[in-house]
């Protein structure tokens, strides 16, 4: 009992002070919405709000300190998870605002869209500061499942119900293909904790190389579902251009920041000692997501299921970070996933919030002549799309040049070569969507106007790619920081 008693620790409660926050504020929500939700409309989303602001502040104190594993090794605080957590709460925050009226417009249930969509952060938090595979588990299910409910949110709509059980099926098998590859790897070191499993497979990767290797297949495929790389992205396509076009900006921006901060915990931080195992099966993954993601985004006249084309292309550029094997590539990765969330926002956000009042602007055509109905729109979604092609001076340039320069780096200069190649395709789908903006009649005679804050915030958003493409330093330096320390 004494024995018990000495080993035991008093968690650093301060260290998952954001997660704790969200987690309060969540229930606080609740509970409000119950108690006042009926006399005082739009309660829940401004606690919502509120509370990523407070969430996005607490971990941006915690940047810089020592990096701390608590909870019984369940945890940890570190800057990578500090950086991450930061960016989901700006564009979970940014997605919120940008899809109210949206909401609003379609009768979309306000007070529970909200709340799970704060739920769904909180388990990108935990997930991205997850030290054991229970917690990694924990944190993917809290994060997919009010997810899940979102898009099947909209009860009149039949593509968003469609969206959601494919989404919902998907997402299960993946799950169970994560859940199988972590009991594999626990029965191969005998341990959940990432610490430990490295130190075992560091020292007897020999006598498990076979269940390991299977154990990685089964890890992947899961990774691979939350990346929508391919081979597992068919149901992005369909999920992206079925689900309210909230929801699709929403899926489209805070998750895939989890499910980078997932990879790098599984792959970087529990498996660095046979990376001559998973690093073959990231390039399969990272040249297929490239080239089919460039090439079948060229014919698509959905401009939402075209972005869902360009999603599976710019995580196989993410995924180049991780391929490199170095602290340099990581720190690449990172910010090339960070930079990717502020642009998918920015695209998103502007579908968003030209689908007015009985109108979807979800086909390519419905931006024909944006330039004559909405001259600034048109320059915003223009910065946005030169910064996914990767053009200069915008953000999107220098993240794509940063991972092919790691590669480089490593040795690989056949796959940066191949990524350069499909950078070169994939800036044909986006300079087309700014000829049938700035050339093209217009489909509709009306103009475009948005309220003074989503225009003003869509510009912070837009004109914060070319703040980073002038200054990319600003974060590039921060990615680097996180990884040596």
């Amino acid at each position: 009992m004494t024995e018990n008693l000495q080993l035991f620790q008093l968690p650093h409660f301060s260290a998952a002070s954001a997660e704790i926050f969200v987690l309060l504020m969540a229930a606080v929500t609740l509970v409000t919405e119950l108690l006042f939700g009926k006399k005082h409309a739009g309660l829940s989303y401004w606690l919502v709000q509120c509370t990523l602001i407070i969430s996005l502040f607490i971990s941006w104190s915690q940047l810089g300190r020592p990096a701390v594993i608590t909870f019984n090794g369940l945890y940890v605080a570190d800057d990578i998870g500090n950086w991450l957590k930061i960016f989901i709460d700006i564009t979970a925050f940014g997605s919120f605002f940008y899809a109210r009226q949206y909401i609003t417009d379609r009768h979309i249930p306000q007070p529970e869209y909200y709340l799970l969509g704060l739920l769904s952060v909180l388990g990108m938090m935990v997930l991205c500061s997850a030290h054991s595979l229970l917690m990694i588990y924990l944190g993917l299910e809290t994060l997919s499942l009010p997810i899940y409910a979102m898009i099947a949110l909209r009860r009149d709509f039949e593509n968003a119900l469609e969206a959601a059980i494919k989404y919902f099926v998907m997402g299960a098998i993946a799950s169970g293909m994560l859940l199988y590859g972590m009991s594999l790897l626990y029965g191969a070191t005998g341990s959940l904790d990432l610490e430990n499993i490295a130190h075992h497979v560091a020292l007897s990767h020999a006598q498990h190389s076979i269940i390991l290797s299977f154990a990685l297949v089964f890890l992947i495929a899961g990774v691979g579902f939350k990346l929508a790389s391919v081979p597992f992205h068919m149901w992005a396509p369909d999920v992206y251009t079925g689900s309210p076009a909230s929801v699709t900006l929403f899926l489209s921006t805070a998750p895939k920041l989890a499910a980078i901060g997932m990879a790098i915990r599984l792959l970087v931080f529990a498996l660095p000692d046979i990376i001559v195992q998973w690093q073959p099966l990231l390039i399969i993954l990272a040249l297929l997501s490239t080239a089919l993601g460039n090439v079948l985004a060229v014919v698509q006249t959905n401009i939402k299921r075209m972005l869902a084309y360009s999603a599976i292309g710019h995580m196989g550029y993410a995924l180049f970070g991780l391929i490199a094997g170095t602290h340099d590539g990581y720190a690449f990765s990172l910010f090339y996933i960070l930079v990717y969330s502020l642009m998918s926002l920015g695209a998103f956000g502007l579908v968003t919030l030209m689908s007015q009042k009985g109108l979807e602007a979800e086909n390519i055509e419905d931006f024909k002549g944006l330039n004559a109905r909405n001259p600034w729109l048109a320059f915003l979604m223009m910065i946005v799309m030169f910064s996914m092609a990767g053009i200069p001076p915008t953000a999107g340039f220098f993240a794509k040049l940063l991972v092919l320069k790691a590669l480089v780096d490593a040795h690989f200069v056949w796959l940066a070569v191949f990524g350069l190649v499909m950078a070169v395709i994939g800036a044909y789908y986006y300079i087309r969507i700014v000829k049938i903006m700035y050339f093209d009649s217009p489909a509709l005679d009306s103009r475009v106007t948005l309220g003074r804050g989503s225009s003003s915030l869509l510009s912070i958003n837009v004109l914060s790619l070319l703040l980073l493409g002038f200054l990319p330093n600003l974060l590039v330096h921060a990615c680097l920081l996180a990884f040596q320390g």
